[in-house]
């Protein structure tokens, strides 16, 4: 199986032309090519189709289980169809589990991509999140891992529970993140980030993502902790987003949708020798 490895801001992606590959379980492939000791090594398998003049895009984190959709590997995408010669011009829209997302290549040089990623979803029943469906869950307690949360849920086509505090830095991510994504408020599981307020117009933010754990970015995350950070009053509605890879520009317009920009790399391009 042919496949080009990309990254955005180092959440890292193997990527493959799924009408050229023959691929008969696309969660067991994933958890073997995701593999960081015997497969390539990724936090998600891209499976990608061209269609007129879009691209269906499937997303399967590194333990199988398949994500409605991600923002950084959105931005990789535009770049893989372009090398393709999947698209032409800048935009390329991507058909996804949460809809059509609407990409952008705005900076040809440096590999700059813009996401259109839509409206957030706020209410308990759109995220989903336990609880009445049409209450949304803006700065609510959530007990997890021996202590309680103050977090707020937003959903970006997949589920965040945003949570602010006085030092990303000293969290264990590792021991705290797995028991809030798994929480029984949340029947699909949830992304959780960790959001400190550095001022009115940046946040430093780390992840654990379901599905994948700890990476060092998530662009719906980002997404969520701006909407998050936005309801809350912490900041206005755009912000630089400091990730352990590097930094997201998110903006939420007055048409309701988030707009993320930032940088996406390719790799290396190999061949993956066992069957999948």
């Amino acid at each position: 199986m042919r496949f080009d490895k990309y990254q955005g801001l180092g959440n890292d992606f193997v990527m493959v032309d799924a009408q050229a590959a023959q691929i008969a379980d696309f969660a067991r492939a994933a958890r073997a090519v995701c593999d960081r000791r015997f497969g390539v090594g990724a936090d998600g398998l891209v499976l990608l189709w061209k269609q007129g003049n879009g691209v269906k895009m499937r997303i399967f984190n590194s333990d199988g289980s398949e994500a409605e959709m991600c923002g950084n590997a959105s931005r990789c995408v535009p770049l893989f169809a372009r090398e393709r010669g999947w698209l032409s011009g800048s935009k390329l829209t991507l058909n996804t589990l949460a809809g059509p997302i609407v990409t952008e290549i705005t900076d040809e040089k440096n590999n700059w991509v813009c996401v259109d990623m839509g409206a957030p979803r706020l209410t308990r029943g759109q995220i989903p999140m336990r609880g009445p469906a049409e209450e949304k869950a803006v700065d609510v307690s959530l007990q997890a891992a021996g202590q309680t949360w103050q977090g707020t849920a937003v959903s970006m086509g997949n589920p965040h529970f945003v949570i602010f505090v006085p030092d990303v830095e000293s969290l264990d991510l590792a021991f705290i993140g797995p028991q809030i994504e798994t929480h029984e408020n949340f029947p699909q599981k949830t992304n959780v980030e960790f959001v400190q307020k550095l001022d009115g117009q940046t946040l430093r933010m780390r992840v654990w993502e379901r599905g994948a754990g700890i990476t060092k970015a998530c662009g719906t995350g980002s997404c969520a902790a701006l909407t998050a950070a936005a309801l809350t009053g912490r900041t206005g509605r755009q912000a630089h987003i400091i990730l352990d890879g590097g930094i997201l520009q998110v903006q939420w317009r007055e048409d309701g949708h988030l707009f993320m920009t930032g940088p996406a790399q390719k790799v290396f391009t190999g061949e993956y020798l066992e069957k999948v």
